[in-house]
């Protein structure tokens, strides 16, 4: 067995993890926002100094480099995708600013429109029309089409989104404009709306097409300049790609796919506390990623994430499978500043990793959560990254002076507990918003906090919310790169299927699946076991949204009892999700979902470790002041993480400091490093 190496491309730093078999490496270096394949390789440097050898024999006995990106999240955060144009049926090419009639205030009048990431001057309709059962009413125009590619190409668009409608029935006249741009326009990178989502609902569908082809170009150039930057210094394995949807894809079909790696980073923390929670006993979890730039949070019920179809992405809609991550702008970067009515406010801009937070002594000056932090006593300055790097503590306190004590009249201190309160006060509610606004009890979930900067906020942010338990990784600084170590490869297709549960055959039911199946498997490498779900989109006829409900079958057929258990299904699940169920009201398929998994069987990655004594004297290395609520600044103990052994229980409160991440044990909390290197902090509310 080679080597396996796991990278995660962040806002502020990039972290990898590295196995040969027999040991796990860990560690991080700073990203480069505008290079991310030199941090990459920075990163592959690391771990071949780490395993005694050069990066051309590590990479020659690497048998898979597995890649988090931020390439499609950045170019869409900052609407810097290739110039891009759309080929639509005539008279429908502005369905992509006319979003339905959705505004994200309904009463802010001076909201501005989304940054256009196609102009309409580059939005060209052709004449064609296919009706709802795919029947040709009018042909293509094939010179309106040839006319539509010369002037895109004559005004320099680079990719071509396609849309016509209701091609997600008859995809003839799609593959036609795309033979003609071949022909007329080879070089320009083409996506069509039937492979990327076969789905109803023009707005949605015009909307994710265009996502890809803004973004895929861009993708696609980084992936080959990465991939011949691995092959040129000695790599022969695979290099992978971490999904939006939790698996991991070859890079020939993320080059192609932009839209589905929107989340590429996010998805690797979720994988990995899926597998974390299930060693150590936890299936109910909500994650807590906090970064330097975000804080990324997401459901997991019975050790399923929850799957989202309805996100959107920088003001435009993507509705391909992802996994449901909710973001806020509150990660360790996250700036805190004064607005005019003098209320302080933290965030959603960020220092990222340069010039970073003022304590970094990078030239940053303005105050962040992070500098916040480090007055407050929970962080050592000595400690930042395991010792690699020293934090200024007075450039924090003299940030935090400028920028919110003097504008508001308080000390330094006031303001970081300010800074620190309305953090937590945005985490917690973001947290809200993925259990208690879709029906879930957060009490009924632990809290897996993750990121170099969440065990800090994780304390205070259960306690608010009454959950029991918090769970960190002792690798939390890099779950993210973990979970792309763990991932399994897998394919998330959708196609529409309306029909009424009433007249719907499950012959026709189980052809229409068979089909999606075997289109998978072609997209999966070859595999010892393979896992196959199967999902319907339900509601109730004259519903708007649909719930997807789980089409529980141990074979290839489906039976009428398979389709008669998913109704039932979905009338407790809308029960669970809107307050009420209507048995019998008639419920409608809208959509058939398939979901296939090759498994990569990566679940033997560590060993359990067998319970030290309670007693955690041997680590407790001093005191500092730090600051807790209800108690104000006490000579609080702290502990060194390298020295805790499993079973050492340690009482907030307290802070202990593990390598790349800080945990703060709050008054009336305790926690315990399990056997598994997870710490299980049980919280007394």
């Amino acid at each position: 067995m080679g080597y396996t190496v796991a990278i995660d491309v962040g806002g502020t730093f990039t972290d990898f993890v590295a196995s040969d078999g027999s040991e796990l490496f860990t560690g991080k270096v700073s990203s480069r926002p505008n290079d991310e394949a030199a941090a990459v390789l920075e990163a592959v440097d690391a771990i071949a100094a780490h395993f005694g050898r050069d990066a051309a024999g590590l990479l020659k006995e690497t048998d898979f480099v597995i890649l988090g990106t931020t390439v499609v999240t950045n170019a869409m955060l900052e609407y810097d995708g290739v110039p891009t144009g759309l080929i639509t049926t005539k008279g429908f090419r502005d369905t992509l600013e006319l979003r339905r009639g959705y505004r994200e205030d309904l009463f802010d009048l001076s909201l501005p429109a989304p940054h256009p990431i196609v102009r309409r001057r580059f939005r060209k309709g052709v004449t064609e029309r296919v009706d709802y059962a795919g029947r040709v009413v009018t042909p293509l125009d094939e010179d309106e089409v040839r006319t539509a590619v010369r002037e895109l190409k004559a005004a320099g668009i680079e990719s071509i989104a396609v849309c016509l409608l209701f091609s997600f029935v008859n995809d003839a006249h799609e593959r036609r404009i795309a033979e003609i741009i071949a022909e007329d326009y080879p070089e320009c990178f083409v996506t069509l709306s039937c492979d990327v989502l076969p789905q109803v609902r023009e707005f949605e569908r015009v909307s994710t097409t265009v996502v890809n082809a803004y973004t895929s170009p861009l993708l696609k150039n980084y992936l080959h300049r990465l991939d011949v930057g691995l092959r040129d210094a000695g790599f022969s394995g695979s290099l992978l790609v971490v999904q939006s949807n939790g698996g991991i894809m070859d890079v020939g079909y993320s080059a192609e796919h932009g839209v589905d790696a929107v989340l590429s980073g996010p998805a690797g923390g979720v994988v990995a506390a899926v597998a974390v929670g299930e060693r150590s006993g936890y299936r109910n979890i909500i994650t807590a990623d906090m970064g330097g730039t975000s804080y990324d949070v997401c459901l997991i019920h019975d050790g399923k994430p929850q799957v989202g179809v309805e996100n959107w992405i920088s003001r435009y809609r993507v509705a391909v499978p992802l996994v449901d991550i909710h973001t806020i702008g509150a990660g360790g970067g996250s700036i805190a500043w004064v607005d005019d009515a003098g209320a302080l406010r933290v965030g959603p801009e960020s220092a990222g990793a340069t010039p970073g937070p003022a304590c970094y002594g990078r030239g940053g000056t303005r105050p962040t959560v992070t500098d916040a932090n480090l007055v407050l006593g929970y962080m050592d300055p000595d400690r930042f990254m395991g010792g690699k790097m020293a934090l200024d503590r007075g450039a924090a306190v003299a940030a935090l002076e400028k920028h919110v004590a003097q504008p508001m009249g308080i000390s330094p201190t006031d303001a970081a507990i300010g800074v620190f309160r309305i953090a937590n006060s945005g985490m917690s509610n973001a947290l809200r918003y993925v259990s208690v606004s879709r029906g879930r009890d957060p009490r009924d979930y632990a809290l897996m906090a993750f990121g170099g900067a969440g065990a800090i906020h994780a304390g205070v942010q259960a306690a608010d919310l009454g959950i029991k338990t918090v769970l960190v990784p002792r690798n939390a600084s890099v779950l993210s790169a973990f979970g792309g170590m763990v991932a399994d490869f897998k394919v998330s297709r959708v196609q529409t299927f309306l029909r009424s549960m009433e007249a719907v055959g499950a012959e026709e039911l189980s052809a229409t699946f068979l089909a999606m199946q075997e289109e998978a498997e072609r997209l999966l490498p070859a595999t010892a076991s393979v896992r196959l779900e199967r999902y319907l989109d339900l509601r109730y006829e004259g519903q708007v949204q649909e719930v997807i409900v789980a089409l529980n079958t141990r074979t290839r057929r489906i039976s009428a009892v398979n389709l008669s258990r998913a109704v039932r299904d979905f009338h407790d699940q809308h029960e669970t999700l809107f307050g009420h169920k209507r048995p019998d009201q008639p419920v409608q398929i809208v959509s058939v979902r398939l979901e296939m998994t090759g498994l990569r069987h990566m679940d033997n990655l560590s060993v359990p470790r067998k319970f030290a004594q309670e007693d955690p004297a041997d680590a407790l290395v001093g005191t500092r002041p730090a600051y807790f609520e209800g108690r104000g600044f006490i000579e609080a103990p702290i502990y060194d993480g390298a020295l805790i052994e499993p079973g050492y229980v340690i009482a907030g409160p307290a802070v202990i400091h593990e390598p790349g991440t800080t945990i703060v044990i709050c008054d009336g909390q305790e926690a315990m490093l399990d056997q598994h290197e997870t710490y299980v902090v049980e919280v007394v509310n």
